[in-house]
């Protein structure tokens, strides 16, 4: 545990992927900020993830893994000439512990909980019924108190110009990297209708990777707003044109929170107690609780194993279309 976070100069945090995860450990580094306004942070992570964080005024320096050996240790040289006092490593892996192996300062581990996930997914033994959702678990890994805050991202972008302030927005986020993950296509297509018929316009969100779902969904609504492809900050940007936004399980969901846009996330495969669920944010969180399968994995499957999907398909679009009412009025 850090004993006193005021007496300390330097802190290094490791959290090397993905976009929820890096965006779910900005409560701590604020909340480090907070207590200790001369601190250096320095954060190291994946270069392909650096928007999350590039503008983030709290943190000093960021460094970018890669998994070439010689950038590898020309990383590991600078954070070692760096002398921090304390390291929190927040991936827990054997590339992050490659990192720190060589470090001096005193290295705090966050504890994945994997035996507990294993007993869970596998024999429904639910031992994480009271565990803390993952910004207070990164936190307490070394020992430290978070504020009342939700999650950061800092950006100067703005709207796409085909946004209009005079509309009523609602974003639809379709996508999730494992099918058990994501709420049918169908499904968005039948509330995509319903929104529009009560007035609303859809914005389509998603990564490259997911224009061909994208697209199958934008032609079978009126006029959707199409902006699939956009950079994260970009698509941060026009998330907080939305009233609202629907999405799966994914790191969409808390860039959405981020945004500090209200979400409707809809939880398939996964449960609630992994603790990645919308984090102090205006949420509705839509699942099935009445399945014994669930969950049946912790990080999505590619197929439903006992084929039938219920977990997805069970949340009808009615239900979702009417949470919209519930969640914009609480």
């Amino acid at each position: 545990m850090v004993s006193d976070i005021s007496e300390l100069k330097k802190i290094l945090i490791i959290r090397l992927s993905s976009m929820g995860d890096i965006l779910l450990t900005t409560p701590l580094i604020r909340s480090i900020k907070k207590q200790n306004p001369a601190i250096q942070i320095d954060f190291v992570l994946k270069e392909e993830f650096i928007e999350l964080v590039k503008d983030n005024p709290n943190l000093t320096n960021i460094h970018t893994f890669s998994k070439l050996s010689f950038e590898k240790q020309i990383l590991i040289n600078t954070l070692i000439s760096n002398n921090y006092e304390i390291v929190i490593d927040l991936q827990n892996n054997l590339r992050s512990k490659e990192i720190i192996k060589p470090l001096d300062g005193q290295t705090f581990l966050f504890k994945k909980n994997d035996v507990k996930k294993f007993l869970l997914v596998n024999f429904k033994i639910n031992r994480l019924k009271y565990t803390s959702q993952i910004p207070v678990r990164y936190a307490e890994a070394a020992g430290i108190d978070l504020d009342d805050e939700g999650l950061d991202l800092f950006t100067d972008d703005v709207a796409d110009p085909r946004l209009d302030l005079n509309e009523k927005y609602i974003g639809l986020c379709p996508g999730a990297k494992h099918f058990t993950k994501r709420w049918p296509k169908e499904y968005f297509i039948e509330l995509g209708k319903q929104l529009e018929t009560a007035g609303y316009k859809v914005v389509l969100f998603g990564g490259l990777n997911e224009e061909e779902l994208i697209g199958e969904i934008a032609i079978q609504l009126s006029s959707p707003v199409n902006l699939c492809g956009d950079g994260i900050l970009q698509a941060a940007a026009n998330m907080k044109m939305c009233k609202a936004i629907y999405t799966n399980d994914s790191g969409a969901m808390h860039l959405a929170c981020a945004a500090k846009v209200p979400v409707i996330a809809f939880f398939g495969s996964t449960v609630k107690e992994f603790g990645f669920y919308p984090y102090k944010a205006k949420s509705i969180e839509l699942e099935n609780k009445n399945l014994s399968c669930r969950p049946c994995t912790h990080i999505g499957r590619r197929s439903c194993p006992l084929i039938h999907f219920k977990c997805m398909k069970d949340i009808k679009p009615e239900l979702a279309f009417n949470s919209l009412h519930n969640l914009l009025m609480a």
